[in-house]
């Protein structure tokens, strides 16, 4: 077998690209987490919660998975070529991870449930809209965010009922 020299720092290159974009998701999950964890303790067990509310500890793995595939489907977007396409669809990535961190700030750091239902529905269209500009680039980049459209629809149904449940 022989070694061109290109293969090693592309392929390290590469995978720098994939860890970068997956820490940069990540560190969103990490700034929602300071929120969240505290309130998750003394605050989310005084609420009269639905019976369809999973167990807490599920939420962190799931939204550990989810923020990794949201990095590589940014990673995805971001080797397609340049130009308007690609510049709107990583707009709508970072506007979707802002509202995404906004959420937990409003739902867990103000406790103001009203917020962040509304945040989440307008979160919900971002992300829709993300999809759909993602999916045109990279099919593969635009069904990776998927999973996630779905994650945030149920976690909507919830904020709605956990609103309705605790005025």
């Amino acid at each position: 077998m022989t070694d061109t020299g290109d293969q090693g720092p592309s392929t390290l290159r590469q995978l720098a690209g994939y860890l970068g974009a997956i820490a940069a998701c990540e560190g969103v999950g990490a700034l929602g987490a300071a929120v969240t964890v505290p309130a998750v303790k003394d605050w989310l067990p005084t609420l009269d919660q639905p019976s369809f509310q999973p167990p807490d500890w599920l939420f962190g793995p799931v939204w550990t998975v989810l923020y990794a595939m949201i990095g590589v489907s940014w990673r995805l977007t971001r080797l397609q070529p340049a130009g308007p396409a690609r510049a709107s669809a990583e707009r709508w990535l970072a506007v979707q991870l802002a509202l995404n961190a906004l959420w937990s700030y409003l739902f867990f750091g103000r406790r103001r449930i009203d917020l962040a239902l509304v945040d989440i529905v307008v979160l919900w269209v971002a992300i829709a809209l993300t999809v759909t500009r993602v999916w045109r680039l990279s099919p593969r980049a635009g069904l990776l965010l998927t999973p996630y459209l779905a994650w945030v629809s149920f976690a909507g149904v919830l904020n709605a009922s956990l609103w309705r449940r605790n005025p």
